[in-house]
C-alpha cells in the first residue's frame, strides 16, 4: 500500500499552521512563528501551544482527510485523530507506538466508518499522568472520549496494550461494544501453561531502572522491537520508527510506556474478575503467524488462547506472513478482516 501521509512532514503543514495561528488566538511571538515553520516545529513550544497548534489541523493519508484534536477526559488531555463517516470504529494502538500505528489501515476503513484513533494516555501527544495505566482506568478515559464525541455503541479494535484497554472497555460496557477485534497480546492473568515470561516485560516492570538505562538510547532500544518482532521488518520503515521515537524520547514518554507494563499485575486481577462474566459480543482475535524472536512459527497465538477463555463467541485467526505488528505488516489482511467482521450489522449510531 502506498504511503502519502503528510502530517509527519512538517513542511507540508507549514501553511496550515501559519494560517491557524491567527485563528486560534495562541498569541505566539514572531520568533515562535518562525520556529513553528521549521522541521520538528513543536520542540521549542510549550505543551499547551503544541496542542493548540495541532487541534483541528486536517491532513491526508492516501487522499483521505483526517484531523487532529485534543480534549480533556477525566483530567487527562487526550489527542486523537478522526476522519471518515458512518458507524464509529475506535482503534487503540500498542507499545511502542501511537495512533500512527494504524495509518495504513485508516484510509480504507474511513470510506465506510468514522475512524477514531486516540493516543493512549501517556503516549504520543496525549498528556502523561503519573498513575492510572491499568486497563480499567484507561478504558474509562476512552469510554468518556467516545461519549464526548457523541457516540454510544461502537466497534472496538485493540493491538498489543491497546488490546488490554479494549478488553477492559468491552467488559465494563458490554452493551456498547457491538463487536470486538483484538490482536497480539498475552492477556494478563491468562498465560498459556509453559509460556516463558518475556524479558522486556520483566525489565519494563522494574521501577525506575529502565528509564535510567534507556535515556538517550531510545532509538537503539525501540528499534530492536521493530527489527525483531515483525515477520518482515521492512514493513516498518525508518521513517515510521522515527515517528515513534520522536514521541517516546520526549520527556516522560518512555516512563509512560513502561507504566503500562507495570500495571500488568493489576490488570491480571481485574481480568480475573471480568472473566466471571464472559463477553457476549462477537470477538475476532488475530495473532501473528511468525515472530522471529519467539523462534519462528506460532502455532497458537496467546491472544486466541486468552480470548477463548474470556468470551463466548470467538473466532481466532493466525495471520500468515505477519509477526507482532499486524496493522503495519499486513494492513491488507486487517482491512479485509475489519470489513468482513464489522459489516454484517453496521448501522448509523450518531
Amino acid at each position: 500500500m502506498s504511503k502519502t501521509l503528510n502530517w509527519n512532514d512538517a513542511s507540508s503543514c507549514l501553511i496550515v499552521i501559519a494560517i491557524s495561528i491567527s485563528l486560534i488566538g495562541i498569541g505566539l511571538s514572531q520568533v515562535q512563528i518562525v520556529i513553528a515553520q521549521q522541521p520538528q516545529p513543536q520542540a521549542n513550544l510549550t505543551s499547551t501551544e503544541q496542542q493548540h497548534l495541532q487541534d483541528g489541523i486536517s491532513f491526508q493519508i492516501d487522499n483521505v482527510t483526517f484531523s487532529h484534536h485534543t480534549t480533556t477526559v477525566n483530567g487527562t488531555q487526550i489527542h486523537y485523530v478522526i476522519g471518515g463517516h458512518g458507524d464509529p470504529i475506535v482503534l487503540l494502538h500498542g507499545w511502542p507506538e501511537t495512533w500512527y500505528g494504524w495509518h495504513q489501515v485508516m484510509p480504507a476503513i474511513a470510506k465506510n466508518y468514522t475512524v477514531i484513533a486516540p493516543d493512549l494516555p501517556g503516549l504520543g501527544d496525549s498528556s502523561k499522568p503519573l498513575t492510572g495505566y491499568d486497563g480499567k482506568t484507561v478504558a474509562a478515559i476512552m469510554h468518556q472520549l467516545v461519549t464526548q464525541l457523541g457516540f454510544k455503541s461502537i466497534f472496538l479494535v485493540g493491538h498489543d496494550i491497546g488490546t488490554q484497554v479494549a478488553y477492559s472497555y468491552a467488559a465494563e460496557h458490554p452493551t456498547e461494544v457491538k463487536k470486538l477485534l483484538v490482536m497480539e497480546l498475552t492477556i494478563p492473568g491468562f498465560v498459556p501453561a509453559g509460556r516463558m515470561p518475556l524479558w522486556w516485560a520483566i525489565f519494563h516492570q522494574t521501577p525506575d531502572v529502565p528509564e535510567a538505562l534507556v535515556q538517550g538510547k531510545e532509538m537503539m532500544y525501540l528499534s530492536w522491537f521493530f527489527h525483531n518482532l515483525p515477520f518482515n521488518p521492512a514493513a516498518i520503515t525508518q521513517r515510521d520508527i522515527n515517528e515513534y521515537v520522536s514521541h517516546y524520547s520526549a520527556p516522560g514518554g518512555m516512563r509512560a510506556g513502561f507504566e503500562y507494563y507495570r500495571a500488568f499485575p493489576q490488570d491480571a486481577i481485574q481480568n480475573m474478575n471480568y472473566s466471571n462474566t464472559k463477553l457476549t459480543m462477537p470477538v475476532l482475535a488475530l495473532g501473528g503467524g511468525y515472530i522471529p524472536t519467539f523462534g519462528g512459527n506460532i502455532t497458537m497465538p496467546t491472544i486466541i488462547y486468552g480470548m477463548k477463555i474470556l468470551a463466548q463467541n470467538v473466532q481466532g485467526i493466525t495471520v500468515p506472513n505477519s509477526g507482532h505488528y499486524i496493522p503495519e505488516e499486513r494492513p491488507d489482511f486487517v482491512i479485509k478482516a475489519l470489513d468482513n467482521f464489522f459489516a454484517a450489522n453496521s448501522t448509523k449510531t450518531k
